[in-house]
């Protein structure tokens, strides 16, 4: 573990750091809100409106009827419109255009959000040697992800109505792993409230893990619209073990490509989710029951208790489109209080070089 450096005794390191921090919380609330705008825009059927990725002309919308029929006219070569959306209307098709437009849109500030500040806290001497190469991986991790949307995208515009459920988990995935990211490097510049609990930041990591996991999932649930079928709980239809589970052959198929085996095992991976965490926080509370371990980890235990009773509201309810949001929303506290909670446990020791 790294040593503190020696500092005069009026040098306060946190608060050297705040700028930098309160920067990384912003950029984290971006993040969580481009993941929304992302969930939003693949519930209202909208993702392919947009056949093009120009990363700079992109940015400036159509704004004359001419330019809005030329959008169009490429959105009607696409699958998508001549199998389920043919005969759109105009206003219909910029009602789509929108929202795949606004999250492009919000993406590319994300990036200018990280690169500019970057810069700047860089050449004034504010970012020490242990944030400094994490924070270029961040930046070129954020741009990554705008090839993995694109990659997406050209799934769904020839030979199918959607993009591949596959790329879209991907996607969702690592928006997500930038946000965790993102709270992680927050949280270890952050001064942390009471003793280190040492030997329990591994069991903290598991749980990170899997809720990484039921996030990778939900993204194929999302792809395959498997939140549309089976909408009763805590059976499936009235059965808990369904019919056609493996139906695809070969069986390691029916995890990625078959819409009941994915619900089922998105359930599945919420109920031992709930377990561990209910676990691991009867663990911290009979180790040490007043500490701010234990209570982050109660908290927790809550937390994903509340995000599995949203997200069996969620399948009653037929997936509406507030509801689902809300689901997804929901899922990202989990992971950035899980996050904080790991870097809680045995908090890094930073120095301002």
């Amino acid at each position: 573990m790294k040593t503190i450096v020696e500092h005069p005794a009026s040098f306060d390191l946190f608060a050297s750091l705040r700028p930098v921090r309160w920067w990384l919380w912003f950029v984290a609330f971006l993040i969580a809100l481009m993941v929304l705008v992302g969930g939003a825009t693949r519930l209202t059927d909208s993702g392919l409106s947009i056949t093009q990725w120009d990363p700079i002309s992109g940015i400036i919308p159509p704004f004359s009827q001419a330019s809005w029929l030329l959008e169009f006219e490429k959105y009607k070569s696409t699958t998508e419109y001549q199998t389920v959306n043919l005969g759109m209307s105009l206003s219909q098709y910029q009602f789509i255009f929108w929202w795949e437009w606004g999250h492009r849109f919000l993406g590319r500030m994300i990036g200018l959000a990280v690169f500019i500040p970057l810069v700047w806290f860089w050449l004034t001497g504010r970012l020490n040697s242990w944030l400094k190469p994490r924070l270029l991986i961040l930046l070129f991790l954020g741009g990554f992800q705008g090839f993995i949307g694109w990659w997406m995208v050209k799934s769904g515009l020839a030979d199918r109505v959607d993009v591949s459920q596959i790329r879209l988990a991907v996607h969702l995935t690592m928006a997500c792993f930038l946000f965790a990211m993102t709270i992680w490097l927050a949280r270890s510049i952050s001064d942390h409230s009471g003793d280190p609990l040492y030997g329990k930041k591994g069991q903290a990591l598991s749980l990170i893990a899997l809720v990484f996991l039921q996030i990778f999932i939900g993204g194929l649930v999302a792809g395959l619209d498997a939140g549309m079928a089976y909408n009763t709980w805590p059976d499936m239809n009235g059965a808990f073990l369904p019919a056609g589970l493996w139906a695809i052959t070969p069986a390691w198929q029916n995890l990625l490509d078959n819409a009941v085996t994915v619900q089922f095992f998105h359930r599945l991976t919420a109920y031992v989710l709930w377990a561990m965490c209910i676990l691991h926080a009867v663990i911290l509370w009979r180790g040490g029951p007043a500490t701010p371990h234990m209570r982050r980890a109660v908290l927790l235990a809550i937390l994903v208790t509340l995000q599995a009773a949203l997200g069996i509201v969620t399948l009653i309810m037929q997936v509406p489109l507030g509801v689902a949001l809300g689901h997804q929303f929901f899922a990202l506290i989990v992971l950035a209080f899980s996050v904080a909670h790991w870097c809680g446990l045995e908090p890094k020791q930073v120095s301002f070089f």
